[in-house]
């Protein structure tokens, strides 16, 4: 008979008092154990949530949001996911396409999509959502971006600014066209940003976003 492993499940998501019960993290010792998955982790809401996770022996990953609208993880959950040997894994580096440098104010979503939906979190956790970054506020840090990198298409430098932190063992762009993929991959081969790139980003991080945003995730 063919078994199938996977190589590795991620709890999307729980709630707060998951990570507060043993059992969870037990069930998924066993079910590791019996052959069903090779590794197992975390995709959490808040920097609290992936360092209590990680207080458990037989989780191997973290999956959070991180990106240059999201700046915390780097303080206390990146220094401790690398001293348990946690692999971290990115999602949302491009907060919801604001970082894309695309959007405007005229910019339209449909009726089905988050970023129309839920800029206040009415279905989900609201950072889930543009980062939690309101959206005016959210296109002038993306200008500022843009005028520092001398571009409109900051999505490059977005996703390298993430793969500047050595914490980082995979980011999850979404993409819609097969283009979009290619062009996300070679990132990776990109040069490392300069001591002047990642210090205006923190500088304009600090002057948009970081007091309604930083202590929230």
């Amino acid at each position: 008979m063919h078994v199938v492993t996977l190589d590795m499940v991620l709890l999307h998501c729980p709630p707060t008092d998951a990570y507060y019960d043993s059992n969870v993290f037990k069930a998924m010792d066993t079910l590791k154990k019996e052959g069903k998955f090779k590794h197992f982790g975390v995709s959490v809401e808040r920097v609290e949530e992936g360092l209590k996770a990680i207080e458990f022996e037989g989780v191997e990953a973290i999956e959070i949001i991180f990106n240059m609208f999201r700046h915390r993880p780097n303080e206390l959950f990146f220094e401790q996911a690398k001293r348990k040997n946690v692999g971290v894994i990115v999602r949302v580096p491009l907060a919801s396409g604001l970082l894309t440098g695309k959007l405007s104010e005229g910019s339209t979503f449909r009726a089905d999509d988050h970023r129309y939906f839920n800029r206040s979190g009415a279905a989900f956790d609201k950072g889930e959502t543009f980062s939690g970054v309101d959206y005016t506020t959210g296109l002038k840090a993306a200008e500022a971006l843009k005028k520092h990198f001398g571009t409109e298409n900051i999505a490059p430098y977005a996703l390298k600014w993430i793969l500047m932190f050595d914490a980082v063992s995979a980011i999850i762009p979404g993409a819609s066209k097969p283009e979009h993929i290619e062009r996300n991959a070679v990132v990776s081969d990109m040069d490392s940003l300069s001591k002047e790139d990642m210090d205006a980003v923190k500088a304009i991080y600090e002057t948009y976003i970081k007091e309604p945003i930083h202590h929230k995730w």
